[in-house]
């Protein structure tokens, strides 16, 4: 008999139809003459119960049905006799696939902490959480490919292994083969890597971001959707070593079309959760309100669902950085000093805490900055003409802060050359960039989105480790 997945059994709920199904058990509880048997596949939150007349089936084989176990059962689709299921099955011939040792399987019919479950990443997929995690991450990923096809965008595969850094951060991670005991050296004393694999130094890449403004300038609109890596040594619940990156360019587009872009984007995402994740939501919704029962009301995180509805009922509010450091300067939050960085002058980089504020307490809808300072963003975004600021742009979400970090590119060839020397990158690593602007150079924009991020505020997860199926962070590679 062809397996039925489980998802499809309870949309269907096909009273007196003959199936078979099969997963991992949940719980098995029951009497001495009936069993029951929550089995769940990973197809949906929801589990089906399995009905087990004790005196049909052998005593040793029901002991292996214990949680975690894989089993494959045909029986037949009854109406549920309990409540909280339209549908259960019968079950007429049971396997045991694969057994669990109840002693030393770790996921218990119980509560387990996060921390407790990134220990056993390669398990924690089966709990009820993390379940709904995956499915999102799925449709996400799948919304983001959906939304740039029906918008004429092209996927362009950017490399992960680059000799360029494209935030002129230098927190990347090296590639080499060379012996690290005793690498070839040049006449200054330096590790020569013309010997190396590559030829020269390279790096894993922090962005695709330069490589598909190359592909913009041809092909008009274009998007790499990436593993990046950062090897900065940071412990947070915001940041991995390996994470994901959407980045959009749009030719012939100023920043006015960059942001209009990022906000229809970012609600077509959320859009998309709610119409084909709802389940998974709902559980996520309620887990939430669980973990906040101990808060004040004024600390706990808006309802889930209503959060997404939030953000989609609301025009996102654009404001310059000049305007945003006069609100932060005169807020109580920083006269009172209840800010860990005040905001003293124009020219501050602004902290997550300041742009919740922005988002949560003054504007109190989702907030796009615009023109920041020219020394706190990167070579490549447009100058204005005050010779200050730059056609930047952040889109600032409720609980998460920045989700969102794009501008209108520096078309200028003599413009772009001056900003890489004042900030030391050298042109001749650089060419192939700068050729864009050579050969039919033309107005450009585009943004990234992390992709994580995104997953943070549609699962109302507090930590981006558990958005991810296997974080790495720092000192942590294990799986």
């Amino acid at each position: 008999m062809k397996r039925t997945e489980i998802k499809a059994l309870l949309q269907e709920a096909e009273v007196g139809k003959k199936v078979n199904v099969k997963g991992w058990v949940r719980t098995k509880r029951g009497s001495k003459n009936v069993a029951f048997v929550a089995l769940n596949d990973g197809s949906v939150i929801h589990n089906i119960q399995i009905v087990v007349d004790l005196e049909k089936f052998n005593e040793n084989d029901l002991a292996q049905v214990t949680t975690g176990a894989s089993i494959s059962v045909d029986g037949e689709v009854v109406a549920s006799q309990g409540s909280g299921q339209k549908v259960e099955v019968v079950a007429e011939k049971l396997e045991v696939l694969g057994a669990a040792d109840p002693e030393k399987y770790p996921l218990q019919a119980k509560k387990h902490s996060l921390e407790f479950l990134r220990d056993i990443a390669h398990l924690r997929f089966r709990s009820n959480t993390f379940g709904a995690i995956t499915r999102i991450r799925h449709s996400m990923i799948f919304a983001v490919h959906k939304f740039f096809t029906e918008e004429g965008f092209y996927n362009i595969h950017t490399p992960i292994i680059t000799g360029s850094d494209a935030e002129g951060a230098g927190e990347m991670f090296h590639v080499s083969t060379l012996d690290p005991k005793s690498p070839p050296l040049n006449e200054e004393g330096n590790i020569d890597y013309k010997k190396d694999f590559f030829g020269k130094e390279t790096n894993l890449t922090v962005s695709g971001q330069l490589e598909v403004e190359t592909a913009c300038m041809a092909m008009s609109k274009v998007y790499t959707f990436g593993p990046t890596f950062r090897a900065e040594n940071s412990n947070t619940t915001r940041h991995l070593a390996e994470f994901w990156m959407i980045e959009p360019e749009i030719a012939f587009a100023d920043l006015e079309e960059d942001m209009d872009l990022a906000e229809k984007f970012i609600k077509y995402l959320l859009q998309y959760a709610l119409d084909n994740c709802m389940d998974d939501l709902e559980f996520l919704s309620k887990r939430l309100e669980e973990s906040e029962k101990g808060k004040k009301a004024d600390e706990k995180s808006m309802e889930l669902i209503e959060k997404l509805r939030f953000v989609l009922a609301n025009d996102f509010e654009r404001v310059t950085y000049t305007e945003a450091i006069q609100i932060l300067r005169n807020s109580k939050p920083n006269k009172k000093k209840k800010f860990q960085y005040l905001i003293d002058a124009w020219g501050a980089d602004l902290q997550s805490e300041h742009e919740r504020f922005l988002v949560e307490k003054h504007f109190k809808k989702p907030v796009i900055l615009t023109d920041y300072p020219m020394n706190i963003k990167a070579f490549y975004m447009k100058q204005n003409d005050d010779g200050k600021t730059v056609r930047a742009m952040d889109v600032l979400f409720p609980q998460i802060g920045e989700i969102i970090g794009g501008s209108q590119r520096e078309e200028n060839l003599e413009k772009l050359t001056e900003r890489m020397k004042a900030m030391d990158i050298p042109e001749e690593e650089m060419w192939w960039y700068l050729d864009t602007r050579k050969f039919g150079t033309a107005v450009h924009s585009g943004f990234g989105l992390g992709f994580e991020r995104l997953m943070l505020f549609v699962t109302g997860m507090g930590n981006i480790r558990d958005v991810i199926p296997f974080p790495r962070t720092p000192q942590n590679a294990e799986f």
